[in-house]
């Protein structure tokens, strides 16, 4: 039974689930397979024996993902099982943009005390003024999981929605209200959004993608949301942007010692995914990944191998074999297993940039020497093989 070290808390449900599978690691050092939310990773010594590891959420900035690579070690990731949590934080996001929702609520606790504050309240009420957001501009950046539900949202509260994403897979377009607007330069929702949410994964090509040039395209008044990544935004820019008025609000969920100084901005302690249901989906699918993974060898939301899957192990031993994408390696591995006597009766190869995942169903009788030859390939991560019928 296979060792599952828990790096954070994980939901009960989830618990439950994994535990009725595999063997808790209390300890690091013994673990096959990781499950992380927001534990940093970088810097911690990986166990020799270690497999996968699973990120129940999106993000995966907090897992060094080059040195799991170069160890064949798979890092999988939840995408989606949290979107409706964090869409429903963006609209509240809006909401509490576009009326001063925080402030009245302030107000009302400063003069709890009053015994005429009904009336006073009718007389204050004014100055938290604000407007709706029906009929308002939203602009969209990233329609993946999130922003897809963020843009459909946003059809449904009564608001103009353009989506921007050059990226775009066949299924998330295909779940997209056809009245979202996608256009295909993002200038043109700086240019026209009331307000402009962001949802796209943080990169070197994503860092800071709005900065002084992209917020100075932006119409005055607008409210930026970012429930993403903090390092999207270039912060002193969005400050200075706030300061002058430029932006009216900056609503984030990522509070660091610059956020919390800035003026008008709205800032949460990461509660984009801080529901019960997306805690529970989240391991639910983690759980599931690594289970698909060490039981089987198929790979589902990988974010450093290829995904790759023959379905349930229907011959007497599948090999896992996760290597660079280099000519001739199928070669390799064929010459290895016709060396053995071994009959190759399915495979499957997924490349996923510089690295791939094979796939390899035999059958014939099983020479413990395969494994150390495949690994023993300069190309070669890892490979292990499981037992089939």
């Amino acid at each position: 039974m296979y060792k599952v070290h828990c790096m954070n808390r994980i939901s009960q449900a989830g618990v439950d689930q994994l535990y009725g599978h595999f063997a808790p690691a209390r300890d690091l050092d013994d673990a096959e397979a990781i499950m992380v939310r927001s534990a940093n990773m970088h810097g911690i010594a990986l166990p020799d024996d270690l497999l996968a590891i699973a990120r129940a959420g999106a993000g995966v900035n907090n897992i060094p993902l080059d040195v799991c690579t170069q160890r064949g070690i798979v890092v999988f990731n939840t995408p989606g099982a949290n979107a409706n949590g964090v869409k429903e934080m963006v609209i509240a996001g809006m909401l509490l943009a576009s009326r001063d929702i925080l402030g009245s609520t302030r107000w009302v606790a400063e003069h709890a005390d009053d015994e005429a504050v009904a009336k006073e309240a009718e007389a204050a009420k004014s100055q938290f003024g604000g407007m709706e957001i029906a009929g308002k501009t939203l602009g969209v950046i990233g329609l993946g999981a999130i922003g897809a539900m963020v843009a459909n949202a946003g059809r449904s509260l009564g608001m103009h929605v353009l989506g921007y994403d050059p990226y775009l897979s066949v299924k998330y377009a295909w779940s997209l209200d056809r009245h979202v607007h996608a256009v295909r330069n993002v200038g043109d929702i700086f240019s026209q959004a009331d307000f402009i949410t962001i949802h796209v994964p943080a990169s070197d090509k994503t860092r800071h993608m709005i900065g002084h040039d992209q917020i100075a395209q932006m119409k005055r008044g607008v409210v930026m949301l970012n429930y993403a990544r903090d390092l999207l935004v270039d912060e002193h820019a969005m400050a200075d942007a706030l300061a002058s008025g430029h932006v009216a609000r900056y609503v984030t969920d990522f509070a660091n010692p610059i956020t919390t100084h800035m003026k008008n901005a709205i800032v949460t302690s990461h509660l984009g995914a801080s529901t019960i249901e997306a805690e529970d989906n989240c391991a639910a699918m983690a759980i599931s990944e690594l289970s698909e993974y060490l039981l089987s060898g198929n790979i589902s939301n990988s974010v450093n191998f290829g995904n790759v899957d023959l379905g349930p192990i229907e011959t007497d031993e599948r090999i896992v074999v996760l290597h660079k994408n280099v000519p001739n390696m199928i070669g390799n591995f064929s010459q290895i297993l016709t060396d053995a006597s071994l009959n190759i009766e399915n495979m499957a190869n997924k490349r996923n940039g510089s690295v791939a995942t094979t796939l390899l169903e035999t059958s014939g009788p099983w020479d413990d020497k395969v494994i150390e030859r495949i690994t023993s390939l300069d190309d070669v991560f890892r490979a292990r093989m499981i037992p089939g019928r």
